[in-house]
């Protein structure tokens, strides 16, 4: 059903004024709103210095973001478990948090193999709010819900991503996804917000940004690399790597072509030029070439080895 907003007695006026309060107090001891003591000279300071202090504030990002590895782990199996059952995975967000969703969604298609129909960014003020900020689109909850609501399924995931973890918009698309059954996750970098209904939740106390309240910096580089461990752990298990090869690449360009051959040469044991011609044999399918190469076997028997294996290169070739 659509998010219905609750109806108030109050008068506008005097909920306004109470309004404009509460907010002003919440927003301002959000974690990621704090002032940085070790940058506070950075606009008098020289150039070099101020890429030190900015290199040492980012040099602080890993050891955070290791702290939270059971909560990427957590989400991982419910992603890979998710995508193996034919489930659809979400990406939502605004602002920067939006636009790294994107990023996540748009790439793993070529690097994985995987239906782009399958990982779905979902951003707060739309397509265009990609290329040009739509700051406003992530205070209402109720559009956050009403797109979730109207797209997710029970055997879906979504991804709310939220620096602030406060987002209304991203808060809409949790409730809405909960309230479908589906599996839900949320990567913030508020650590001390238990207000979320995520059935997971990511965070890590990185610390305040160089810049009071800039989360495109710090919160921006700790959400990259949490959705780098979470989606790509999540396609390992998954199948979709062999050793450390990405065996389901998509030869979209001159380098990623050139790459299947590389890969296919390798694995398979044989010449970039056997390698070539194998893969025309297989529409440039690299574990399909992989397999033909290793076991001497046909198209048919190949694609039969794969689906009695669930992809899993490992269990064919070893």
């Amino acid at each position: 059903m659509p998010y219905m907003k609750q109806r108030t007695n109050n008068s506008a006026s005097c909920g306004d004024i109470g309004g404009r309060q509460a907010k002003f107090k919440k927003y301002s001891t959000l974690v990621t709103e704090q002032n940085n003591p070790r940058t506070l000279n950075i606009d008098r300071i020289n150039l070099r210095e101020v890429l030190i202090k900015l290199n040492y504030e980012d040099s602080l990002i890993s050891k955070a973001v290791k702290k939270s590895i059971p909560q990427i782990e957590k989400a991982a199996k419910i992603l890979s478990k998710t995508y193996l059952s034919g489930g659809k995975i979400f990406f939502m967000g605004a602002g920067t948090s939006g636009r790294l969703g994107v990023l996540e969604a748009a790439e793993l298609a070529p690097t994985f193999g995987v239906k782009p129909k399958n990982f779905i960014p979902i951003m707060a003020g739309g397509k265009s709010a990609v290329f040009l900020s739509k700051e406003g689109a992530e205070d209402i909850l109720k559009n956050g819900y009403n797109e979730i609501f109207k797209k997710i399924k029970p055997k879906d995931m979504l991804i709310g991503i939220a620096a602030s973890g406060i987002t209304p918009y991203v808060k809409g698309g949790i409730q809405a996804a909960n309230k479908k059954g589906a599996k839900t996750a949320l990567i913030t970098l508020n650590f001390k917000d238990k207000s979320s209904r995520a059935n997971i939740i990511i965070s890590a106390n990185i610390g305040p940004e160089p810049i009071a309240g800039s989360t495109r910096m710090k919160s921006g580089t700790a959400t990259k690399l949490i959705l780098n461990m979470l989606t790509t752990s999540a396609m390992i298990i998954s199948g979709k790597v062999y050793k450390n090869w990405m065996v389901d690449v998509k030869p979209t360009s001159q380098k990623l072509i050139l790459r299947a051959e590389r890969i296919t040469a390798l694995l398979g044991k044989i010449t970039e030029k056997e390698a070539r011609k194998i893969l025309k044999k297989t529409t440039y399918n690299v574990k399909k070439a992989i397999i033909m190469s290793r076991l001497k076997t046909n198209l048919k028997q190949t694609e039969k080895l794969l689906k009695e294996n669930k992809g899993f290169l490992k269990n064919i070739i070893e």
